[in-house]
């Protein structure tokens, strides 16, 4: 779970809490994730799949209210467990009953409760967008790291802030397209509600080429990194959500990417 803070405008979007708190827990939730659920959570339950199987220890870090976490649990058979810095996040989690087999909470960069190597495979979406500096970075990943058991897969998805400008069916990352970001800027990102609305927050941008270095720093190799595209989605993603929608944008420039590296 990202613990963006609100940004305020006249683009019309709706002025909603942070995701901090229970109010913003709840904002959270509301958030279509159109774009997510084409190009990202399919991508990176498929990567999953691929090297764990039924019953594996699955650690989803960040997982909000849970949905993902949820959803994971049935089509992978796998036992997750839901791990995020919001006690809010995880209340919320756990009443929904998502599917996942238990929830901890992330207290000073240390996920409460969970012994090292007790993962068979960790995935994260989304987190990278909270963290301001390269060293909240790689503290998380060095964390994720922890709790990997030696040859784990991690799988993260992000968005490309290369990408900014364009309006997506349920995000615009930035305002002006071609904008070339520092490592940690902050920018505007806007997220489709699913009343229709629109919401602002505050991002921090980071280059995905940067992401390879730092996962290598924090114990992992073999990384590889994918911008899934709509033709790749025919073949992963729910089929209703495929023709629901022409994606012209997401078809232009895929704006999400996919990252899996190995635990040394």
């Amino acid at each position: 779970m990202s613990d963006w803070s609100q940004e305020s405008g006249d683009t019309g979007a709706a002025e909603t809490a942070a995701w901090s708190g229970s109010e913003g827990a709840r904002a959270f939730a509301a958030l279509e994730a159109a774009t997510d659920w084409l190009l990202g959570y399919p991508f990176v339950f498929r990567a999953l799949s691929r090297r764990i199987g039924a019953g594996a220890v699955l650690v989803d870090y960040g997982c909000g209210p849970g949905k993902v976490a949820g959803h994971a649990a049935r089509l992978l058979g796998a036992r997750v467990v839901g791990v995020d810095t919001s006690p809010e996040m995880l209340a919320l989690a756990r009443a929904s009953g998502t599917g996942a087999a238990e929830y901890h909470l992330v207290e000073d960069g240390r996920v409460a409760g969970l012994a090292d190597g007790c993962a068979d495979a960790v995935m994260c979406s989304h987190v990278l967008a909270s963290l301001p500096t390269q060293e909240a970075v790689l503290a998380v990943f060095t964390e994720i790291r922890r709790l990997l058991r030696p040859g784990g897969p991690f799988v993260l998805l992000a968005t490309d802030p290369a990408c900014g400008g364009v309006e997506y069916a349920s995000l615009r990352i930035g305002d002006d397209p071609g904008a070339v970001y520092e490592p940690g800027q902050e920018l505007t990102v806007r997220l489709r509600r699913t009343d229709g609305s629109w919401q602002e927050v505050r991002n921090h941008a980071w280059p995905v080429a940067l992401l390879p270095a730092l996962l290598e720093r924090a114990g992992f190799r073999d990384v590889v990194q994918q911008h899934p595209t709509v033709e790749e989605a025919r073949e992963v993603a729910d089929p209703a959500l495929v023709r629901s929608r022409p994606w012209t944008a997401e078809r232009a420039r895929p704006p999400l990417v996919v990252t899996t590296a190995l635990a040394d």
